[in-house]
């Protein structure tokens, strides 16, 4: 059964008459904008890490990096959206790797558009970047953080029906051994958070 069949079936079950003038492109609609939002499951929409060799323009970094943004997901237990706020760092090695951080985004976009639960997400997203920068196994990054907080509607519109923010985190290298990295970290997102 194609999605558009599977649409007005849904349309159907819930009570509506998908021949309705409101409802007739309805199921096209909706099977195209599957397609969108869960490209996660295409790997030929996979994001490619482009990085750079650390110092090769004259400077080398060895600090924090930090990035931020905003995410769109589906819980997988009742297909409802989440939605947030993600702070990712990292702390390169001096004769490591370098991310282009548009990347970052891309990886977050792309690991949000199946369905998700928030703590896999954060986890996926730290795998894949973590990786490519540790392709160089004798210069991997020194550490790497995530935190994503989330609205879920699958709390707050449905069931008990209260705010459901839900704050999920991974860490490593550094970020995971080092008090002082993880404080760093949290301090420079506190006023985002």
């Amino acid at each position: 059964m194609k999605n558009e069949e599977l649409v007005r079936e849904m349309i159907i079950n819930i009570g509506e008459n998908p021949d309705r003038e409101g409802l007739k492109d309805t199921p096209k609609r909706i099977a195209n904008m599957w397609k969108e939002i869960f490209r996660g499951y295409d790997i030929k929409q996979k994001p490619t890490i482009t990085t750079f060799n650390n110092g090769m323009d004259g400077i080398t970094y060895d600090q924090m990096i930090l990035d931020s943004g905003k995410f769109y997901s589906h819980c997988e237990h009742h297909i409802a959206t989440f939605f947030g706020n993600y702070w990712f760092a990292y702390i390169p090695h001096p004769k490591g790797k370098i991310l282009g951080i548009s990347k970052v985004a891309r990886v977050v976009d792309f690991c949000s558009a199946k369905l998700q639960i928030q703590e896999r997400l954060v986890q996926e997203v730290v795998d894949m970047l973590w990786s490519e920068l540790c392709r160089d196994t004798k210069n991997k990054p020194q550490g790497m953080a995530l935190i994503m907080k989330g609205t879920h509607l699958c709390k707050s519109m449905r069931g008990v029906k209260k705010e459901g923010k839900m704050t999920t985190s991974e860490m490593r290298g550094s970020f995971r051994k080092s008090n002082e990295a993880r404080q760093e970290f949290l301090s420079l997102i506190r006023n985002e958070v």
